[in-house]
């Protein structure tokens, strides 16, 4: 039996009031269920994306095994093209803003050179600009960077990269100068122009070459520092200098390894330092082109730079073990690093390679060939990828801004021994 306030009873009246107060009920429903929906956006957009890691462009080399829990990932670095070095590594990092991160190479204990792991930190950038280190730990197998991003993308590399757009920039404002030509010498495997930027009146033929290892990026930050002081006309040395010699830089010597994100070789898997004895045309152009130019313009002196894995120490690796090398052009090296500590307190003389035993040099290498060749000063400059032990700068450690100044320094101790050169 109904009840007298059942809608069978009620009124029209009545009915209608009983349908606004159920639309008013599903109306406060809807509103918190939105306001549910919207508070779960809230702690998704709080937590962040899932983290998100590249290295498809200019220099890039990363493999991801896996990313677990969002904020830790578990990596390797690739060989080089047809070789089995490896150990520089170049990749972006997305959606990590706030997040505490680990990126964990596993297999970094079989890298080319494990002593570069010890008391070494990985550098970041958010802007490809300013590059800072970054927490770095090696347990003998496993080398895991940990960062926590202020920002959403941010880049982490072996050591500051320097892409070869950067360098296309480089030349273009170097030649733009007074008294400065700057030309093509020649083509690499991939069929990259390698640039050659020249300067100078002097009859002395002074060579400057870098990056024939591509990972080693110092190179190219040290020859800004060094193109930029001695094309400078308002440099009262280096218009000295200019007078007296003329100067021939191949500022990178490999581009095409440099792109594809090799430590040590091109794009034929040549390690071009070792090629100088027998280039090739097919495997090693860019030795073979650097050598036939050298070989019409004369060496009275060569400076080949590079970066070294394992000693946090600039330093300089001289022509010795050559089978009878000048003794004066040894004394000139040593004249040079001591011009070059006295202008640049980063340099130092205590730290460096053991010198080769009297006629045991490798001429396949770059410094012991052209010295032989050409019987003169020819030396390798070594930069870390660490910090300067000597030097230490927490933040930045070893820096491009510190590759430029060294690179700037270079000129006050070529001025030391320019005029005994010959």
């Amino acid at each position: 039996m109904a009840e007298p306030d059942d809608p069978v009873y009620m009124d029209g009246q009545n009915r209608q009031e009983n349908t606004q107060i159920c639309l008013f009920f599903r109306q406060i429903t809807l509103r918190r269920l939105a306001i549910g929906l919207a508070a779960d956006s809230v702690a998704a957009l709080t937590k962040g994306p899932s983290m998100h890691i590249s290295s498809s462009f200019d220099g890039g080399n990363i493999d991801v095994l896996s990313i677990d829990g969002g904020d830790r990932a578990r990596l390797a670095i690739r060989r080089d093209t047809q070789a089995d070095f490896f150990q520089w590594f170049d990749f972006r990092a997305a959606g990590l803003r706030g997040r505490d991160a680990s990126f964990a190479i596993e297999n970094a204990g079989n890298a080319s050179y494990t002593k570069g792991w010890e008391d070494y930190r990985a550098v970041a950038s958010y802007d490809l600009e300013t590059w800072f280190r970054v927490p770095t730990d090696y347990d003998g197998q496993t080398l895991t960077i940990r960062h926590r991003p202020e920002y959403d993308i941010v880049e982490y590399a072996y050591f500051a990269p320097y892409p070869l757009l950067r360098h296309r920039a480089m030349v273009g404002a170097m030649q733009m100068r007074p008294g400065v030509r700057a030309g093509v010498v020649g083509s690499t495997v991939d069929e990259r122009d390698l640039d050659l930027i020249e300067t100078g009146e002097g009859p002395l033929s002074l060579w400057f070459i870098g990056r024939q290892h591509p990972g080693e990026t110092q190179a190219s930050w040290w020859m800004e520092g060094f193109l930029d002081r001695l094309t400078d006309p308002d440099d009262a040395l280096a218009r000295r200098l200019r007078g007296l010699a003329t100067f021939h830089v191949v500022p990178h010597m490999n581009p095409d390894g440099g792109v594809r994100g090799n430590l040590r070789t091109n794009a034929a898997g040549a390690n071009l330092n070792r090629e100088w004895q027998s280039p090739s045309e097919r495997n090693s152009p860019e030795v073979f082109h650097v050598r036939e130019r050298m070989g019409a313009t004369g060496v009275d002196f060569m400076l080949d730079v590079h970066g070294d894995e394992g000693l946090p120490y600039n330093f300089i690796a001289g022509p010795d073990g050559i089978p009878g090398f000048p003794p004066a052009m040894l004394e000139r090296k040593e004249e040079f690093c001591a011009a070059l500590k006295a202008a640049n307190p980063d340099f130092q003389t205590e730290f460096g390679y053991p010198p080769a035993p009297e006629g045991k040099a490798d001429m396949r290498i770059c410094t012991k060939y052209v010295a032989g060749a050409f019987s003169c000063l020819a030396m390798t400059l070594e930069q870390p990828f660490k910090d300067s032990a000597i030097t230490p700068d927490p933040i930045a450690g070893w820096s491009p801004g510190r590759c430029r100044r060294l690179g700037a320094s270079t000129l006050d101790a070529l001025a030391a021994v320019i005029d005994r050169l010959r």
